[in-house]
C-alpha cells in the first residue's frame, strides 16, 4: 500500500472521518460564499474576509511548522521568526528589482525589461524552504547540544539577531543585501504565466479575483503541510522526534543519534515557516524588517500551546483562531463595543488579550484546543516512578498472599 493510500485509509477508520473532507471542501468554497456568509445575522460581521483568510493560512503554516520543533522533538524555540524573515527576504532577492545590476528573467509574471532577478514564484517557494532549511541547520548545529532554559534563551538570541541583521543590511562592506530600514518592495506576484492561454491569471496581482487566487493557493499549501506533517510525525524519525520529547537521555541510550535528529527537526521545521514566508512577502508585495520582531515568535508559540503541543489538528484551529483576532477579530468586536457607546478598544490590549487567553488554558485545559492522545495522558493519569521501598512491599505482599492460597 502506497503512502498515501495508507494516509487516505486511517482518515477512512477514523471515527470522524467525515470531518476532514467537509473541512477541506469548506475551504475550497469559502471565497466564493464569503458575500453570503457576511449577510448573516449575528456572526455575519465576524466573516473574515478572503484577504485576511490569506494572513491567517501563512501564520498557520508556520505554526505548523513551529510545532515539529517544539510540540514533536520538545525544543523550546523562541527565534522562529527569524525563519519567517529568511524566506520573505529570498523571495525579495529573487523576484524583484532589488539587484538593479543584473537582469535575469525566468518564469515570472512580469515584464522582461525589468532590472533585477526574477524567478518564478513557484521556484522561489522551493528556494526560500531549502535556504530556510539550510539556516536551520546553521543556527541548530551550535545550540542543540543545549537544553531546556539554556536553548530557548539562544533561540531567542537568534531571533533579535536576524532581524537586527535584517534592519541594517543595507550596507555590507559596501553592498545593499536588504536595503535597510526601508525594505524590498515590490516583490512579484504569483501567477501562471505559462498555462495564461488556457484562463488561468498570468499574475494574481492584476488579476480581478487577486484575493481569492492567493488564498486557493494558501490553502493548498497548508494542505501540504499538515500532510507533510502528518507523515513526518508516523515515520522513524518523528517516532524518534517524541522518544527525545519525552526522555533525551533514554532515546540517547538507546542508540537514536539526538544532534541529527534534533537538527533534522529544525531544517524541517524551518521549511515551512521559510515557505510560508515567501509566500506572504508576494502576497503584500514586499519585505519590510518592522515585520519581524520578537513578537511574532511569542504569538506563534502561543497558537502551539492554545492548540496543544504535538497535535497536528490542534496546532491548525488554535494558529487559525489566533491569527483570526490578531488580523480581524479584535478590531471587529472593538467596533461592535464603540457603536455600543463603550470607549474600549481590544487592539491596544491584544497581547494582554492572548497572555488571558494562555493562562486560561492551561488552568483549564492544559493540553490544548485538540490534546495530542499521548500528551493528554500523562496529563491526565500523571507520569511518576514508583519508589524503590513500594515496588518491594507490594511484591512482598503478593508473594504472601500467594502463600495464602
Amino acid at each position: 500500500m502506497s503512502t498515501f493510500a495508507a494516509a487516505a485509509h486511517r482518515v477512512r477508520e477514523s471515527p470522524n472521518a467525515w470531518l476532514v473532507p467537509a473541512v477541506i471542501a469548506l475551504g475550497i468554497l469559502y471565497p466564493f460564499i464569503e458575500e453570503q456568509l457576511q449577510e448573516l445575522p449575528l456572526i455575519g460581521d465576524f466573516m473574515p474576509t478572503t484577504g485576511t483568510l490569506v494572513v491567517m493560512i501563512a501564520f498557520t503554516m508556520m505554526a505548523v511548522g513551529l510545532n515539529i520543533v517544539v510540540g514533536y522533538c520538545g525544543l523550546l524555540d523562541l527565534g522562529y521568526v527569524a525563519f519567517y524573515a529568511v524566506g520573505a527576504y529570498t523571495a525579495g532577492w529573487l523576484a524583484s528589482q532589488h539587484f538593479e545590476q543584473v537582469s535575469f528573467h525566468f518564469g515570472s509574471s512580469v515584464n522582461n525589461d525589468q532590472v533585477g532577478i526574477h524567478l518564478s514564484m513557484w521556484i522561489i517557494l522551493i528556494l526560500a524552504g531549502l535556504l530556510t532549511m539550510v539556516a536551520g541547520i546553521l543556527i541548530g548545529l551550535p545550540t542543540l547540544r543545549l537544553r531546556g532554559d539554556y536553548l530557548a534563551i539562544v533561540t531567542l538570541g537568534f531571533g533579535e539577531i536576524v532581524p537586527q541583521v535584517v534592519r541594517n543590511g543595507d550596507n555590507f562592506g559596501g553592498f545593499n543585501l536588504t536595503a535597510g530600514t526601508y525594505g524590498i518592495s515590490p516583490i512579484d506576484a504569483v501567477g501562471f504565466p505559462v498555462l495564461s492561454a488556457i484562463g488561468l491569471p498570468e499574475n494574481f496581482q492584476t488579476s480581478d479575483n487577486r484575493e481569492r487566487w492567493y488564498y486557493l493557493i494558501a490553502f493548498l499549501l497548508l494542505l501540504i503541510t499538515v500532510f507533510c506533517s502528518v507523515r513526518l510525525r508516523d515515520s522513524r524519525l518523528g517516532r524518534a522526534w517524541i522518544a527525545i520529547r519525552e526522555d533525551e537521555t533514554a532515546a540517547g541510550a538507546m542508540g537514536i543519534p539526538l544532534m541529527r535528529t534534533k537538527t533534522w527537526a529544525y531544517a524541517l521545521g524551518a521549511l515551512f515557516g521559510g515557505i510560508a514566508g515567501a509566500y506572504y512577502a508576494s502576497f503584500k508585495s514586499g519585505a519590510f524588517p518592522a515585520d519581524f520582531y520578537f513578537n511574532i515568535s511569542v504569538f506563534l508559540l502561543c497558537m502551539v500551546i492554545l492548540g496543544g503541543m504535538g497535535s497536528i489538528w490542534g496546532v491548525t484551529v488554535g494558529g487559525m483562531i489566533l491569527a483570526y483576532l490578531n488580523f480581524s477579530g479584535l478590531s471587529t468586536i472593538g467596533s461592535k463595543i464603540q457603536s455600543a457607546g463603550l470607549d474600549f478598544d481590544p487592539t491596544k490590549y491584544q497581547f494582554g488579550i492572548y497572555g488571558i487567553i494562555i493562562v486560561l488554558m492551561m488552568l483549564f485545559r492544559p493540553a490544548g484546543l485538540i490534546p495530542e492522545r499521548r500528551h493528554k495522558i500523562e496529563l491526565e493519569e500523571g507520569v511518576h516512578d514508583t519508589p524503590f521501598y513500594d515496588v518491594q512491599t507490594e511484591g512482598a505482599l503478593t508473594d504472601r498472599n500467594r502463600t495464602n492460597d
